[in-house]
């Protein structure tokens, strides 16, 4: 696929204001408390809990210590994994696909608490309960 030198100098202008926005200088896990740390160009530092970014998640401490600052600083490496995560998506709070991150929304949803989902529970429990599954053919 061939491109032109236009396209060439546009792509190049998109990526110079992404990275005015904010670009990684630095990369490090964080052991102790689980978690990528990433440095940007303004000395600002960004701390993400491995256990959100969906390439991530399960990964053995010893292959999230081998991080890869991409060299415009857009993106982190893993080679060990070969996992990539873009650094301006990190810092909109994007830790993966769409999928993954409706997965863990549900996840947190099914695990809060309140009164109000309390009294339903036990308002469908004066009902009989869920219903039970009926089987398809």
């Amino acid at each position: 696929m061939e491109i032109s030198e236009h396209e060439f100098e546009q792509a190049q202008t998109r990526t110079a204001e992404i990275r005015q926005a904010g670009h990684a200088v630095a990369a490090r896990y964080d052991r102790k408390h689980g978690r990528v740390v990433v440095r940007l160009h303004n000395g600002v530092e960004l701390a993400v809990p491995v256990g959100l970014v969906e390439r991530l998640a399960g990964a053995a401490p010893d292959d999230l210590a081998d991080i890869e600052v991409t060299p415009a600083g857009l993106g982190l490496h893993w080679p060990k994994l070969d996992a990539d995560v873009y650094v301006p998506a990190l810092m909109q709070g994007v830790f993966g696909s769409r999928r993954w991150m409706a997965a863990q929304l549900g996840a947190s949803g099914g695990r809060a608490t309140s009164k109000a989902k309390a009294d339903a529970a036990r308002a469908n429990g004066r009902k009989g309960g869920r219903p039970s599954r009926s089987a398809s053919a």
